[in-house]
């Protein structure tokens, strides 16, 4: 048993209904790479099961004080079932990309259960209608809560559930240890060491209080003499800063890592500001399209920080601190404003890690979940973030990924993309992952803060492609290279691949009948020539008129009582003929991967 850290706490004492705390990841996979050219689910549980049986962590559930008067405890726990957190499901018709975007949002708008681990894992198939994807390929969507993984985190979790090779040898596998479990807690136990705790607690937040404090002096103080650039609070507001719902959008673009190699070599900056940069410019331009531009003033963008590597390691899951900088929205020239968003991050970094402001989030795990999440409920339903002068739009966390293919149950991973969390007043959350020579920049929204991510998508590219173009004009190369073009074509002939085949069809449906309606017409002239065959055309047209005519005269002759049902029958026949095409619609195993169970 192991009590959660300030800032593990944090997340938790941080969980509403409409911003849960949870980040994600949705894996793309080739199962042709397998073994036997395919895989079972039970071959992906039992991958699971082998590798999560490594990291305890991923086993352990939430165990919380009465009354919230202490930080929750993590557990072992004894009825763990991977089983329940490993579910298989199928992307409704058309199984586009569009569809599998709804999919991974309604999944990560739906908060995790507390009561059992925390972490959930969706084996997804039906991916057969989305162009450039391999044959029969599949999709996991994982998501964990933050209070588990921060974003260096969630890349060792990625690495924990794969492989490096298709098929490991059983030389390769360590020998499974014993599981070991905890044993729960009793209320009594709990509450004698949260009146322990709360002693220490407060000698703790006493001292906590006090070195913040002089450290927020001495950085007023070196702001004042110039020596610490100050922060940036003039960033406008927007429609990214409405209050968050519970439903959410999302949405990636796929940019080849040549490409933004191309551009940091030219600019002489990293890749993180080329991402930064490319974010910019696609705000901008999505909000001028939609008329909701800001009249004055950039755009500001919350990055996180991995104090890791700037502190040290300690015993919490989640090490992470946050800085804000301005992305210089206003600047239309794509290769300036980068180079002023390069300056920017630069100096939110170095004011951001000597001011004590780069931990405010361990603020909510420092005192009580009595207080923290009451305060938060309150927060989050009055919208009080409004009232803050920093105007955040969008956080944009930056992941490398391996330059190496990584396996899950002998299936390659093509793709990966990464889902964060949204915060009251901040609708907007952007992903930077590199693996294997790609980079993917995945968005994740509130639907009713940004309901068209497709547009959004589209800016995304254009912003990438004016900034390439600037910067490799102002280095002398000046074409795109083939290898740094964006191919944003997945999206496209998804959307318009059955429409085209069908309209393909009716097509050449209606060029034989004007066709043969050509040639009958040609053959009524030729033989109205002819006076011996001159009502020919009449006669074969006059069928087609005098039907209803002649069989309603012929019902008049006979009784009415015997007639009146073979008319019902006669119309009625022609309408069931038509269920067929209903039935090809619904043919939903000449699309479906085969993923066996």
């Amino acid at each position: 048993m192991k009590q959660l850290g300030i800032l593990d706490s944090a997340f938790i004492n941080l969980e509403q209904t409409n911003t849960p705390q949870h980040v994600g990841g949705l894996g793309i996979y080739d199962p042709s790479s397998a073994p036997d050219g395919f895989v079972r689910f039970k071959d992906v549980i039992s991958g699971f099961e082998r590798r999560l049986s490594k990291q305890p962590l991923f086993r352990t559930r939430l165990i919380e004080v009465p009354g919230g008067l202490d930080r929750p405890y993590w557990v072992k726990d004894a009825n763990f079932d991977v089983e329940f957190h490993l579910r298989h499901i199928a992307l409704p018709e058309p199984g586009d990309w569009r569809q599998l975007c709804i999919q991974v949002a309604r999944l990560h708008a739906r908060p995790l259960d507390m009561s059992r681990p925390l972490w959930e894992a969706y084996i997804i198939e039906g991916l057969d209608n989305i162009p450039g994807l391999p044959k029969g390929c599949f999709a996991i969507y994982t998501k964990m809560h933050h209070s588990l993984v921060d974003g260096a985190g969630g890349s060792s979790f990625m690495a924990l559930i794969h492989d490096l090779v298709p098929n490991p040898s059983p030389a390769d596998e360590e020998v499974e240890e014993p599981r070991l479990v905890d044993i729960e807690p009793s209320m009594a136990e709990l509450l004698s060491k949260a009146s322990v705790n709360s002693i220490k607690n407060t000698a703790s937040l006493l001292r906590g209080t006090v070195k913040n404090s002089i450290g927020l002096g001495k950085y007023a103080l070196n702001v004042a003499r110039d020596q610490i650039p100050a922060p940036d609070i003039s960033a406008p507001k927007t429609i990214l800063n409405r209050a968050v719902g519970p439903h959410r959008v999302f949405d990636a673009a796929e940019f080849p890592l040549e490409g933004f190699k191309d551009i940091k070599n030219a600019a002489g900056v990293t890749i993180n500001d080329v991402a930064l940069s490319i974010v910019g410019g696609a705000l901008q331009s999505y909000l001028t399209k939609k008329d909701e531009a800001p009249s004055e003033g950039s755009l500001a963008a919350g990055i996180p920080l991995n104090m890791r590597t700037r502190r040290g390691v300690t015993d919490d899951n989640n090490q992470v601190g946050s800085v804000y900088s301005s992305l210089h929205t206003d600047i239309i020239d794509p290769l300036e404003r980068l180079m002023a968003v390069t300056q920017s991050t630069a100096e939110a970094k170095e004011s951001g890690e000597k001011s004590p402001l780069v931990d405010v989030l361990k603020i909510a795990g420092a005192f009580s979940p009595a207080v923290t999440k009451a305060a938060a409920g309150i927060w989050s339903r009055n919208q009080l973030s409004s009232l803050l002068p920093v105007n955040i739009s969008t956080v944009v966390t930056n992941v490398m990924g391996p330059d190496f293919p990584l396996y899950c149950s002998g299936a390659k991973m093509v793709d990966y993309y990464g889902l964060g969390v949204l915060t009251p007043g901040m609708g907007l959350f952007h992903a930077v992952f590199s693996y294997a020579g790609k980079v993917t920049l995945s968005v994740l929204g509130d639907r009713t803060i940004m309901p068209d991510p497709e547009l959004y998508h589209t800016c995304l590219v254009e912003s990438y492609e004016a900034l390439y173009a600037a910067a490799t004009r102002a280095d002398g190369k000046g074409a795109t290279k083939k290898k740094a073009k964006v191919d944003a074509s997945r999206r496209a002939r998804a959307a318009e691949s059955k429409p085209k085949t069908k309209t393909k069809t009716k097509t050449k449906a209606k060029t034989s009948q004007s066709a043969s309606a050509n040639k009958a017409s040609a053959k009524a002239k030729t033989s109205a020539s002819k006076k011996a065959v001159a009502k020919a055309p009449v006669k074969k047209k006059a069928p087609v008129k005098k039907k209803a005519p002649v069989k309603k005269a012929a019902a008049k002759k006979k009784a009415p009582t015997k007639t009146a049902p073979k008319k019902a029958t006669a119309k009625k026949a022609p309408v069931k003929k038509k269920a067929p095409a209903k039935r090809k619609a619904t043919a939903r195993p000449k699309v479906k991967p085969k993923l066996q169970n």
